[in-house]
């Protein structure tokens, strides 16, 4: 654990061995729980600025760039969803924040399920648009063309043994990744390699009943990252949830659409107050 403070406009804490930049856009008289934003991976918290901006007009709104993007640190080992998650609630635990209710994007969903199945009583509501955490299913051609990657990979380490070799050895590596890995991936250091492919590897399915928030679903009907089926398949199993389809919508259909977003949200955030 680490202290809060505040440097150049910056604030940032350590907890769990890992640096991270955040910030709080308070509203001292508002009587309603903060709201939460968590983004996507390979992205940082600045993908909220339009949305953070309309939803600080009505509550505290706190948001945090997870480690391994924008200006926080890499995590000191590679972390799965879990260590994400605890970080996040340790830091609301600093901040004094006992209830919230929750935004979450993509990689942020899977936090925001850690989040709200471990620690039912921290998040009020939940809002997930176009939320990873569900597997897809492996095809055949999927299945070989892992087999295959596992049998080059294998191939490769036998090779780095030999010293004069280790050259050769990287540079058929690199191209590996390019050929079978997602973008995504190859793009990581070694690190947060391992980080990615712990994280992608959990499926959140089975947790999805014990969400007891109330839950809406925001999706685009385009999505491919995590397509619409992800979406309908959370409505059914969240105890409490609602799906809306941003028709035409694509993985960030939040932001091509956000003025209609946050319209949505604000509604389903702040209706007992209406």
């Amino acid at each position: 654990m680490g202290k809060l403070r505040k440097g150049g406009g910056v604030l940032q804490t350590t907890i769990h061995g890992c640096r991270i930049h955040y910030q709080v856009r308070r509203k001292p008289d508002s009587a309603s729980p903060p709201i939460l934003l968590l983004h996507g991976w390979g992205c940082d918290s600045t993908i909220f600025s339009f949305i953070e901006e309309a939803l600080a007009e009505l509550a505290t709104v706190i948001t945090l760039d997870f480690p391994g993007h924008g200006q926080s640190d890499e995590p000191p080992q590679p972390w799965g969803v879990g260590e994400y998650a605890n970080q996040v609630c340790e830091l609301l635990a600093q901040l004094g924040e006992t209830r919230v209710r929750v935004v979450a994007h993509s990689f942020g969903g899977r936090v925001a399920i850690k989040l709200a199945t471990a620690n039912p009583a921290l998040v009020e509501k939940l809002v997930i648009t176009g939320g990873a955490g569900i597997r897809k299913p492996a095809t055949e051609q999927s299945k070989k063309r892992a087999a295959r990657y596992k049998r080059y990979t294998a191939f490769l380490e036998l090779a780095r043994r030999l010293p004069l070799l280790h050259t050769f050895v990287d540079s058929l590596q690199v191209k590996l990744r390019k050929k079978y890995g997602s973008p995504d991936y190859v793009k990581l250091n070694e690190n947060m390699r391992k980080t990615f492919v712990k994280v992608i590897s959990e499926d959140l399915f089975p947790l999805l009943q014990a969400i007891h928030a109330p839950t809406l679903l925001i999706w685009g009907s385009a999505d491919t990252e995590t397509p619409l089926w992800m979406g309908q398949a959370m409505e059914k199993e969240i105890p409490d949830a609602g799906l809306v389809v941003f028709e035409g919508g694509t993985h960030f259909a939040f932001l091509e659409q956000w003025r209609r977003f946050v319209m949505i949200v604000k509604q389903f955030f702040m209706e007992e107050q209406a």
